[in-house]
């Protein structure tokens, strides 16, 4: 019995963290709403691996070197919006920025897996493939408006970071898919 009251608790203790990403992810709420604590940042991280895991077992298409590859772009991603908190003075927002971006990005990711599988089977690949690149697209609308509240900035300078970190993943991940 103690152990499911101890699952119960650590699973009420994580809806609030999931309620508070959701409405970052909807533009409602900013990262300072995120606590400042370095497990709060492990449990997104977590979070974040748990969907790429996700994406690599539920979707076909998705194979190994796709999963790295999404690894390798998000952390450079991450190093980039790290710089961007630091450089605009805001060393002490740093954490819950990286954590807000980390978690949403997570939760994007999960709706995209959502979408993909449960629509494809019914309107196809194509299309689902389509509907799945809009929700990542959703993103950078996001991360701008992460950026923008971190960095004390107006949305439009967020959207422009965010484009920006998004132009250099992408060209990275031409890269290294050009290379191999």
């Amino acid at each position: 019995m103690i152990a499911t009251s101890d699952w119960l608790t650590a699973r009420l203790k994580l809806l609030p963290l999931l309620k508070t990403l959701f409405d970052i992810t909807l533009l409602r709420k900013g990262p300072q709403h995120i606590p400042r604590s370095v497990v709060m940042l492990i449990m997104n991280v977590a979070l974040w691996l748990f969907s790429a895991l996700a994406a690599l077992a539920l979707i076909d298409r998705f194979d190994d070197s796709d999963f790295f590859l999404g690894m390798f772009s998000g952390t450079v991603g991450i190093i980039c919006y790290a710089g961007l908190v630091i450089l605009a003075g805001q060393p002490d927002r740093l954490l819950q920025t990286i954590s807000a971006i980390i978690g949403c990005g997570a939760l994007i990711t999960l709706a995209f897996i959502v979408e993909y599988v449960l629509l494809t089977p019914f309107i196809g690949e194509g299309w689902a493939g389509l509907i799945a690149t809009l929700i990542l697209f959703w993103s950078v609308p996001v991360e701008g408006h992460i950026i923008a509240s971190a960095i004390d900035r107006h949305w439009y300078v967020g959207i422009l970071l965010a484009v920006t970190v998004f132009g250099l993943q992408y060209f990275i991940n031409s890269l290294v898919t050009s290379v191999s």
